[in-house]
């Protein structure tokens, strides 16, 4: 009987020691993808664990994949896991501007089991790994002129239910999230949805959007007064709400967002200006240099880089490889779920934001 004891609690320990390890897994790095299923040989898929295709959309109330094209390119990533035994491929549905017959579709029992019906037919025939919603937003308004009502919060929820229920619990299912306290006080049951999701991915970024009159910082990781929206205060907000840690997902922005006609007053920082197009982090080096009349700053207290033009009155924000390891120490320390980014395609193909995050998660 000694041997068989020994043999038992042995299985027992490493029983625990699993769960522990699964508990306790290193962050995950999580790409938003909206390019084609050539661009992505161009990265190194092997410093990611999920690509999140972007998006899908509804046509009938059901899950739909927009074109023969983005057939495709879902069935080139699903492909990329034969290499990439850690990566997982989700499909989105949504976006900014992707979501507008969301409310509808959703508003009754018969329509959100329809829905999760046809998400099950089409991640069976891609072999996908799971869903992100990105519904922009339950029951508060996101882009002027898509219905938006109070019921979309519990519908919301009721969602993700019939959701878990249909796809099983090995199925990854996350959403989206806006990263600023109006979404996080009305547009979500954070207690009611945080039992059927993995993750939840914090949108920490256009906490200044291109709607502000006023510059600040867009996807800062500190909040520098008690009124400016940031990535520790979204995080903070959620995590006293009951939400695991292991479930939040922080976002990192691979963009500036950009204003002219700023005053130069505290290097253009929090003050008046007209929104403008931004850049790509890959063109990083070619825009913001001293050449063309950009000065760099760095915020401590926010954590975050900002650009200033004083010659043509043009303020910059965003992230940068310095700002995007603080992030990634942050989620570390928190023990959150992973870092996310939007998106991919904005990053350079080697030696950008992606293996910043990499060499911050491995050390």
């Amino acid at each position: 009987m000694k041997p068989l004891n020994l043999i038992t609690i042995l299985f027992f320990l490493v029983l625990s020691t699993n769960s522990f390890a699964q508990k306790n897994k290193k962050l995950d790095i999580i790409a938003y993808y909206t390019g084609d299923s050539n661009l992505i040989d161009q990265y190194e898929v092997n410093k990611l664990d999920q690509i999140i295709f972007s998006f899908c959309h509804l046509r009938d109330g059901k899950l739909s994949v927009d074109s023969p094209k983005d057939s495709l390119t879902i069935k080139h990533l699903v492909a990329l896991k034969a290499k990439n035994p850690q990566l997982k491929i989700i499909l989105s549905l949504g976006g900014w501007g992707g979501c507008e017959p969301c409310s509808a579709a959703f508003s009754t029992a018969e329509g959100r089991v329809k829905f999760a019906k046809s998400v099950k037919e089409v991640s069976d025939y891609f072999k996908v790994d799971g869903l992100d919603l990105d519904w922009e937003y339950p029951s508060i308004e996101g882009l002027p002129g898509h219905l938006y009502q109070a019921a979309d919060k519990p519908n919301f929820t009721d969602l993700l239910k019939k959701l878990r229920s249909t796809l099983g619990k090995k199925y990854e299912l996350s959403f989206a999230a806006g990263g600023f306290q109006k979404c996080l006080d009305e547009s979500i049951d954070w207690k009611g949805v945080a039992p059927y999701v993995n993750r939840i991915n914090i949108m920490s970024y256009d906490l200044v959007n291109g709607y502000s009159k006023v510059t600040g910082h867009h996807t800062p990781l500190y909040s520098t007064n008690a009124k400016e929206e940031s990535t520790d205060r979204a995080v903070t907000y959620l995590l006293k709400q009951g939400v695991p840690a292991e479930k939040l997902v922080i976002g990192g922005a691979f963009y500036t967002r950009t204003w002219k006609n700023v005053a130069n007053v505290n290097n253009g920082l929090y003050q008046s200006g007209e929104h403008t197009d931004g850049t790509s982090f890959k063109d990083f080096e070619k825009t913001y240099t001293e050449a063309n009349g950009w000065k760099y700053f760095w915020d401590d207290k926010a954590k975050a880089p900002y650009w200033y033009n004083e010659k043509d009155k043009k303020f910059a924000t965003g992230d940068d490889l310095v700002s995007i390891k603080a992030k990634t120490e942050y989620a570390k320390s928190k023990k959150l779920g992973g870092i996310m980014f939007w998106e991919l395609p904005l990053d350079k193909f080697r030696d950008g934001m992606v293996n910043a995050i990499y060499e911050v998660k491995n050390k």
